[in-house]
């Protein structure tokens, strides 16, 4: 049977390029014939997050989020990273056969460095513990956008490392890419990708005057509405994108290339997206509430789920110590 793995950090509030990126494919893919293990990555978290009360608070809600917008545990195991300390075990045993050069060309390391994220050994060694948190599950295929292609094939390597060397103890896993990859790139407000460490994201359940404020800070220009305009020009066109129907989106698009009299300016493309996104998770809104009304259920969700996880991780960690000599 197919294994499919996929984590997310809790440094900080769910924005529209995790949901757009991971979140929704998740949902999607847990009604397939297949096991689904979905982690909350508290452990890679702590690169950036230094304050306990918050890191527990970021948890929750990401564990919340990913159950209003509608992850079954039933059907797919949900937990903490943390709550597995044999990921960490497996991450020990896969940094002993991995070369430091590998390291220093992670994309994810490069790009946080060139924007002045002050690095530490942790984010250096990111790419190993997220290897361990594929290989510690048996798993067969990864939800992954191409921005993270680099570090499943980092896993690979790593796994035919160790295996090169022990014997066959991990499984090879594969990239699993959506069907409509461009559809999980996600500009930020300032045109480049979305990232909670760049400032420039829209949080999934962001209502009211605060959205209305982060749509305005999308960038315009000063042409008026009747000037016609290319389309592929105006970022607010990426946004639109993932939220109209094809047909309503082309409508809105034709209307600005043509311009004239009657063509909808700035603004109005701007209202018409803050509807399209009250509309998408006006409902997961009121149930992210009701959920964070009954913490001790989201806990005991979490709990069962790193029962689960931990029981298959134990088994491979087990089998990668006998083969390494360590049992």
């Amino acid at each position: 049977m197919k294994t499919y793995l996929s984590g997310i950090q809790p440094s900080g509030r769910l924005h529209l390029g995790n949901y757009f990126g991971a979140i929704r494919q998740h949902v999607m893919l847990q009604d397939t014939d297949a096991e689904h293990f979905y982690f909350i990555a508290d452990y890679h978290a702590l690169t950036s997050v230094r304050d306990a009360a918050r890191m527990r608070e970021l948890v929750r809600d990401v564990a919340v989020t990913y159950l209003a917008l509608g992850l079954d545990p039933e059907k797919a195991t949900l937990w903490r990273q943390s709550d597995v300390p044999e990921v960490t075990e497996i991450s020990w045993l896969l940094s002993s056969v991995t070369g430091m050069g590998m390291l220093e060309r992670a994309h994810s390391y490069k790009d946080k460095i060139a924007n002045r994220i002050k690095p530490s050994v942790g984010l250096f060694t990111y790419p190993v513990l997220m290897a361990a948190d594929i290989l510690a599950y048996d798993t067969t295929h990864v939800p992954v956008g191409k921005d993270q292609v680099q570090h499943l094939e980092m896993t690979q390597d790593m796994a035919g490392y160790f295996n090169g060397h022990f014997g066959d103890v991990f499984k090879r896993p594969e990239a699993v890419l959506a069907a409509n990859d461009s559809m999980a790139k996600v500009p930020g407000t300032d045109g480049q990708k979305m990232s909670k460490s760049y400032g420039n994201d829209i949080w999934i359940f962001e209502t009211g005057k605060p959205l209305k404020k982060a749509i305005g800070r999308i960038p315009t220009d000063s042409r008026a509405p009747e000037e016609p305009k290319d389309p592929s020009e105006i970022l607010l066109f990426d946004f639109l994108t993932l939220f109209l129907e094809a047909e309503e989106l082309k409508d809105w698009q034709d209307r600005v290339r043509v311009g004239g009299v009657g063509a909808p300016g700035y603004g109005h493309l701007k209202q018409r997206l803050i509807a399209a996104i009250d509309g998408t998770f006006g409902g997961a809104r009121a149930l992210r509430e009701e959920m964070l009304a009954d913490p001790a259920e989201v806990d005991r969700i979490l709990a069962r789920g790193a029962d689960r996880a931990r029981e298959k991780a134990q088994a491979v960690r087990d089998r990668a110590l006998l083969a390494c000599g360590l049992r």
